[in-house]
């Protein structure tokens, strides 16, 4: 492999330099001798970068699992803020309101809600608590400003690693390209050897 203090900086070293999230930057490559020193350790440093592309890439996926269900997920905390606030305009009224809600995705009914100071909500794992309307609005504002945050960092990480997972293959290239350098140099040597060597025997006879 490559001489110590050569090696490229795995994902999960303290050291390493990480983004605000702490996905760690990929090493960019601008000399190669500063990773491989002979041939014999190109296979070795290739290894290790492509190891670094996978784990990247792997990031990746969670990211875009992530991503797609904080977007399935704003909509429908934005549509319970709104009507939460629709519920709060009309708490002093006299009159029920009439509406119709979702009973499953095929499935609606129509009912008379009266005017309410407090509202149930969803937590999660089968669980609904009732909030006062006030701080119902304050909790589902709290849990919309948080998704869409994580929503934005997800957008910045996805980037961010696009632009390592290039990094990295850029650096493979110029690996492999320096060890086809090497081959040609280490081929041309021995031919030039050979010419020599046929030389002398020609001089000789």
């Amino acid at each position: 492999m490559a001489n110590a203090g050569k090696a490229p900086a795995l994902i999960g070293n303290d050291e390493t330099a990480t983004n605000p999230r702490g996905i760690p930057y990929a090493p960019f490559v601008d000399k190669v001798e500063d990773y491989v020193t002979t041939r014999d350790e190109v296979e070795p440093t290739l290894r290790s970068f492509q190891e670094m592309i996978s784990k990247y890439q792997f990031m990746e996926m969670n990211l875009q699992r992530r991503m797609a269900g904080l977007k399935d997920k704003i909509p429908e905390i934005q549509k319970t803020l709104d009507t939460v606030r629709f519920l709060k305009l009309r708490k002093d009224e006299t009159e029920p309101i009439e509406t119709t809600f979702e009973l499953n995705e095929t499935l609606y009914s129509r009912a008379n809600v009266p005017a309410t100071d407090e509202v149930y909500i969803w937590l999660g794992a089968n669980v609904m608590l009732s909030y006062p309307i006030d701080e119902s609005e304050a909790l589902l504002s709290s849990k919309l400003a948080t998704a869409q945050t994580s929503l934005s960092h997800c957008e910045e990480d996805l980037d961010f690693l696009r632009e390592q997972i290039t990094t990295m293959e850029v650096a493979t290239a110029r690996v492999y390209n320096w060890e086809v350098v090497q081959k040609r140099k280490d081929k041309s040597g021995e031919a030039g050897s050979k010419d020599s060597s046929d030389k002398t025997e020609s001089l000789r006879d």
